[in-house]
């Protein structure tokens, strides 16, 4: 907008609110009235019909410096001290020249001469005469303000506007005495304003006018304060609605203690606080004014102008409430100038917005004119009418109205730029959808292969990478998997708002999903102290959901309790109300605070924005559970309380009766397997598990799901023709199971209860490695985060579900065939390393015979002859055997030991304590002779004095334990934990206890003391697997 057209728009407000005032004066002006003179107004022949309102204005009696009744002044007691004094005017200028102060007490009289009407009824109305008076008419008391007094201890201040009715009786004479006096407002003392005289009904009307036009403004001002306040408690942030509303609640008590003073007379105060608080309310408006500019204009964020007045005008407020009274008369001047200069810089502040070409606060400025011209004619009043018209409101609506206007062009200017905005956001959300789902759909293949080439140099190159490389190598496939799940998240998230989600609904037991997705997660919390807790009985019903979703909403519910708590505790419960079930998944983080919680379900939004940065994520995994939820008719809430830790909860429905989710779940289980087979349903039981020994030739498989439908099917799939297959329906009962024979593989479900598929994994590998027992899982989900779950829990591959049988049986076939090549390249290593007799050993022993053939022909040749039973047994086929006989391996060792008794004479002892009853055990070839060998050469031998070894074999429970103590140099923890983790050139140690886990799920037990000896036994079950057979 140009400023030639402001200064135009400009002009034609003013105009207009300046023409609604002068009429308002004009109308309210007196007509041409006869003026009292020495103290008498002749009204006979005034028409109050005509003109029933007129002032009492002219010349009054007035006696200084006493208070007279209308006997005293008749009595002509104080003619001396009477003057004649114009009113309105201030009084001081009409004292006798010899006094030094103004007159602070006086006495007025009127006579006013009527026509003689015994009905007529008048009134009379009283400005603010300062600052007590009382109204006498024909010696009646009718106005009473304050308490008027010729002693300052006694005199009461109360100068609040007054109207009476009077009647003159019989006479045609009414005597007005008023006496006033006055100690707190020096040289203005005195009836300064006109007094309204006329009939009771006219002045009665006006005065109800002016008062209901006061009352009415000062209930706009407060609305209009009570609903900008609503505005700013529900948006805090906007101080402006705030600086308003006091600005308004200002301005409604500026008007309740100035003109009729009504507050005064609805609510009971001394003078001192009315003047003080009418002076607060005009600094308030100046002061809230101000403050509203500066923080709706964000242009005056940091005026300096507005800066000074705000530090003024609270300066004012402070003065005024602390000091006394005569203080604050001081100082209003100065108080006065300064807060009109307030009201001037308010308009200049928005003038100069408006001439930056901001047409839409045209308005704006309106207002601030109206309330200026408010301010400028209140003070034409004050300072120059003698006259007081009655209330004039325009000013104030034309402020408030304009105010109002703009603020609904600007409500729906802005309403109409959010429609607009709204459909420029939802198209650019459209294709920011789509742009995110293809290129997520685009990225994944090289994130895929970014990840498989940093691990497969991890696994390749773990010889030949230092440790910084190696770690910043598992950091990144980390991140990448980070990312990987990003994407999916992207992926879900637009196909939940395209609606390309559908769900295969069917009960589902809660128990099993979430021992399941526990253990997926537990991987994600491997460096936190965190512990966690099922606490959902096995009895809980089912629940009708869609499996694979369900995984989803809990690994996300769960993802989110790790990722905000470093230590304490994650649980889960559930319980069923009102037919539905409630899952509660708690955790004992950090907590989310009220403001977060409420948004905490949209799409992208992230919780602690220091915790998000470390762990990652687009906070997308809360808004996709919520939807999925809903999608089953569920819905999710959070409970949390900030350094205590959150409750999430959501709901499901259950299913309808036990009875059918038992048959949804055997229909679920031969859908997923998708076997069509004729072969009869026949397994292994585990009560045939060590005397079934027709089954030698078959790999040995032991199965675990907790449906027995599901392991029937496994059984159609691997018939018992070809597999040894053994089931368990609890990974409980499956850890009693793997001590019991050497099994060639493990079949688990991921999901059952309890004991999940990864746990039991977990668990086995404590005991196996992933040589000495391949496992195989199976899952109904191929996230990535199911399968790194298994393979992180030590699973050799897995298989997803609906199965296929001949994807199963090539899986199972490879995986059992490699753990029967593993167990025989372990033998045929025995047998090699035993046949490859160390060419000292041998020189050793001939240079022994010779000796002996000069000294001892006997001796000679009894060592010849063990000699020969050594070489025969280290070259036997046998040694090729899974297990021999005890006696075989006896042999060899008795052989060994005279050999070495021969060479070294008394330096070797040897002590032999075996169980009588001990026979027909069967035990792993070339088990006992390297580790005695290994005690003589390691231990005994590194002696100068030599030492004892003792070969002890017994019985104790199930098992025969064999034993070999020597007395030797011993060795410390760390070099037992290396002489069974590294493999050896020989085949001592290492690959004695690699065969026996192998065999029997447990190795070689060392216990060695520096400088005092070592003992090493192993144990071999009473019913050993039978012995392998050859085809």
């Amino acid at each position: 907008m140009t400023k030639r057209k402001i200064f135009l728009f400009t002009s034609l407000f003013l105009l207009i609110i300046t023409s609604f005032r002068i009429v308002w004066i004009t109308s309210n002006l007196m007509p041409d009235q006869p003026q009292a003179k020495r103290g008498v107004l002749d009204l006979r022949k005034w028409d109050f019909s005509e003109s029933p309102i007129l002032t009492l204005d002219g010349e009054w009696e007035f006696y200084p410096n006493t208070l007279l009744t209308a006997e005293q002044i008749e009595s002509h007691s104080f003619t001396e001290q009477k003057e004649l004094i114009p009113v309105p005017r201030k009084w001081n200028k009409f004292i006798p020249n010899e006094t030094n102060s103004p007159s602070d007490f006086g006495t007025y009289r009127l006579r006013i001469l009527v026509n003689e009407d015994t009905k007529q009824l008048y009134g009379l109305k009283t400005p603010s005469i300062r600052t007590a008076y009382t109204v006498f008419a024909n010696g009646h008391a009718i106005i009473a303000n304050g308490h008027p007094s010729e002693k300052f201890n006694k005199h009461q201040a109360n100068y609040t506007p007054d109207f009476a009715s009077f009647t003159a009786g019989s006479n045609e004479e009414i005597e007005i005495v008023i006496h006033v006096s006055n100690y707190e407002f020096p040289n203005t003392g005195g009836i300064t304003k006109s007094i309204k005289f006329g009939t009771d009904s006219s002045i009665s009307n006006k005065n109800m006018l002016s008062i209901g036009l006061q009352v009415l403004m000062s209930v706009i001002m407060l609305i209009h304060g009570i609903y900008t306040l609503i505005l700013f408690f529900l948006r805090p942030r906007k101080k402006e609605f705030l600086f308003f509303s006091l600005a308004m609640f200002c301005a409604a008590l500026s008007i309740m203690l100035t003109d009729d003073k009504l507050l005064v007379a609805w609510l009971p105060t001394t003078f001192e606080w009315t003047f003080k608080l009418a002076r607060l309310s005009y600094a308030g408006i100046a002061l809230f004014f101000l403050l509203f500019i500066k923080h709706f204009f964000p242009l005056y964020k940091k005026n300096r102008i507005i800066h000074f007045f705000s530090i003024f005008l609270i300066t004012e407020a402070i003065f005024i409430v602390v000091t006394p009274l005569k203080y604050t008369m001081l100082a209003l001047p100065v108080f006065f100038i300064l807060s009109a200069l307030s009201y001037f810089a308010i308009s200049i502040f928005i003038l100069k917005i408006l001439l930056k070409g901001t047409q839409q606060y045209l308005l704006l400025w309106f207002a601030a004119i109206s309330t200026s011209s408010s301010v400028i004619w209140g003070i034409i009043h004050t300072s120059f009418f003698t006259y007081e018209p009655t209330f004039y409101p325009f000013d104030l609506i034309f402020a408030l109205f304009t105010f109002s206007a703009y603020w609904f062009k600007r409500f729906f200017q802005t309403t109409d730029e959010n429609e607009e905005l709204v459909k420029k956001l939802q198209n650019e959300d459209k294709r920011k959808d789509g742009f995110l789902a293809n290129t997520s759909h685009e990225l994944r293949n090289p994130l895929h292969g970014m990840i498989n080439i940093a691990e497969s140099i991890v696994t390749h190159e773990k010889n030949t990478l230092n440790e910084k490389t190696k770690n910043n190598l598992e950091l990144l496939i980390t991140i990448g998997r980070r990312l990987s799940l990003m994407l999916d998240d992207l992926i879900d998230i637009t196909r939940l708002k395209e609606q390309g989600i559908r769900l295969n609904k069917q009960p589902v037991s809660i128990q099993t999903i979430t021992s399941g997705a526990f253990d997926m997660i537990r991987f994600m919390a491997k460096n936190k102290n965190i512990k966690f807790n099922i606490e959902i009985p096995e009895s809980f019903p089912p629940v009708l959901a869609d499996k694979n979703r369900l995984i989803q909403i809990l690994y996300n519910l769960l993802h989110n309790a790790v990722k905000f708590t470093n230590d304490g505790v994650i649980s889960i419960h559930a319980s069923v109300r009102n037919g539905m079930a409630s899952i509660h998944i708690k955790d004992t983080g950090i907590g989310i605070d009220k403001e977060t919680q409420k948004r905490i379900f949209q799409p992208y939004e992230q919780g602690n924005p220091n915790v998000t940065a470390n762990e990652g994520g687009l906070g997308l995994g809360l808004s996709i559970c919520k939807e999925l939820i809903e999608m089953h008719d569920g819905m999710l809430q959070v409970n949390s309380v900030p350094g205590k830790g959150s409750e999430f909860t959501f709901t499901l429905p259950l299913a309808e009766t036990s009875e059918h989710f038992n048959e949804q779940q055997h229909k679920t289980v031969k859908e997923e397997m998708a076997v069509d087979t004729d072969s009869p349903l026949t397994y292994v039981d585990a009560t045939n598990i060590a005397t079934d020994n027709q089954l030698i030739e078959r790999p040995k498989i032991l199965a675990v799901d907790d449906d027995p439908v599901n392991l029937k099917i496994l059984s159609d799939i691997l018939p018992p023709e070809q597999y040894e297959l053994v089931t368990a329906t609890s990974g409980k009962k499956a850890l009693s199971y793997l001590n019991q024979k050497e099994w060639d593989l493990m079949i688990a479900d991921v999901m059952m209860p309890i004991m999940s598929g990864y746990e039991l994994t977990r668990k086995t590998r404590e005991l196996f490695s992933i040589t000495e027992l391949p496992i195989l899982l199976l899952t109904a989900r191929s996230q990535p985060e199911d399968i790194v779950s298994g393979f992180l829990s030590g699973a050799n591959d897995y298989v997803t579900k609906p199965l296929r049988g001949l994807e199963l049986k090539t899986r199972v076939n490879a995986l059992t065939n490699l753990k029967q090549s593993i167990n025989e390249r372990l033998r045929m290593e025995a047998a090699w390393l035993q046949a490859q007799i160390q060419p000292h050993f041998l020189f050793n022993t001939l240079n022994t015979i010779a000796s002996l053939s000069e000294i001892d022909s006997d001796r000679m040749t009894s060592l010849l002859e063990e000699f020969g039973n050594y070489l025969r047994r280290s070259f036997d086929p046998q040694n090729l055997q899974r297990v021999v006989p005890l006696e075989h391996e006896l042999e060899l060792l008795r052989s060994y030991l005279y050999i070495e008794k021969a060479r070294f004479g008394d330096r070797l002892h040897i002590e032999w304590d075996i169980d009588e009853t001990i026979k027909q055990i069967q035990i792993p070839p070339l088990s006992i002779q390297p580790l005695v060998e290994n005690a003589i050469k390691h231990g005994i031998l590194k002696r100068i004095q030599g030492g004892t070894v003792q070969i002890k074999i017994t019985h104790f429970l199930n098992d025969t334990i064999i034993t070999i103590i020597d007395n030797g140099v011993g060795m410390d923890s760390e070099k037992v934990r290396q002489l069974l983790s590294e493999k050896t050139q020989g085949i001592g140690v290492n690959n004695t206890h690699q065969r026996l886990k192998k065999l029997y799920g447990r190795g070689l037990q060392i216990h060695s003391i520096p400088n005092q000896g070592t003992t090493i036994h192993f144990k071999i079950p009473k019913m050993p697997p039978p012995l392998e057979q050859k085809s």
